[in-house]
């Protein structure tokens, strides 16, 4: 599965590299709204597969910093 490997991949990130995906991941959001907003965006499943991702990074975060305590 691709998610799990996926997972698997951030796991093994750091907290800076986690927050650095973070932001480029709600960056590709941002722009992926606007263009499902001026009706350019073709894959609109895109947008609720970054979502996922973006829940994905911020779960992975949250489990570090209890980790880490």
């Amino acid at each position: 599965m691709k998610t799990k490997k996926y997972v698997e991949d951030l796991k093994t990130k750091s907290a800076a590299e986690l927050a650095q995906e973070l932001v480029a991941a709600k960056k590709e959001l941002f722009n992926l709204r606007f263009q499902n907003a001026t009706n350019q965006l073709q894959n609109t499943a895109r947008i609720k597969e970054v979502r996922k991702n973006i829940a994905r990074i911020q779960t992975v975060i949250t489990q570090k910093e209890k980790a880490a305590q």
